[in-house]
């Protein structure tokens, strides 16, 4: 969506310049667009009929570079994309999920002690978002709806930061990970088994 959406916006457009866009957005951070495959995906487009070639054009020893634009399919495919993740609530996915599951896994002290550390590196992005919001980088040189998604981040990572402090509290207050007469017998038992070796323990 965000290569078709950028074609349709700039177009006729060279791939270059399509890239150099995305990295300026820091597309690969939060939309999980890679510079590396966005030549790749201009291709693909353009073979499932969604984009075209207008041209190809080589100044001196540079690269050849192709020039792109949408094509109805490809409005069609846009508009399909854009209004699905605008209508639907997507869950962004978080490696992180898949670590906390495992959280009995660590002895406390380091769980506690890695959740004050993701708690100070969300810190330092509000800090940065803030800043930015307040510079005039952003009021002069983007439109006012990147500052409103600025916001949107801002608000995510603050509650995350106070999570993060909340459960830190809650593990090195040693509450038990298990809720009180669970079955032992469903899976639990072999980890309760390794951790006091590890200087830890799930109570």
């Amino acid at each position: 969506m965000m290569i078709l959406g950028l074609v349709r916006w700039m177009q006729p457009v060279h791939g270059y310049d399509v890239r150099r866009e995305l990295l300026s957005w820091n597309a690969d951070r939060w939309a999980n667009v890679q510079p590396g495959s966005i030549y790749h995906a201009l291709r693909k487009l353009t073979q499932e009929g969604l984009l075209r070639e207008v041209a190809t054009e080589q100044v001196g020893a540079r690269p050849a570079r192709t020039t792109y634009e949408i094509t109805a399919k490809g409005e069609d495919e846009f508009e399909t994309l854009l209004r699905g993740l605008w209508w639907r609530l997507h869950e962004p996915q978080d490696p992180f999920a898949a670590a906390f599951s495992f959280l009995p896994a660590l002895p406390r002290d380091e769980a506690s002690a890695a959740l004050r550390n993701r708690a100070n590196q969300l810190r330092a992005g509000v800090e940065w978002m803030r800043s930015s919001l307040n510079s005039d980088w952003l009021r002069t040189t983007k439109p006012v709806h990147v500052a409103w998604m600025f916001e949107l981040w801002t608000d995510r990572a603050e509650v995350e930061i106070a999570w993060c402090e909340r459960i830190a509290g809650r593990i090195d207050e040693g509450l038990p990970y298990l809720p009180e007469g669970l079955d032992k017998a469903q899976g639990w038992t072999a980890w309760e088994e390794r951790l006091p070796e590890r200087g830890s323990t799930l109570e």
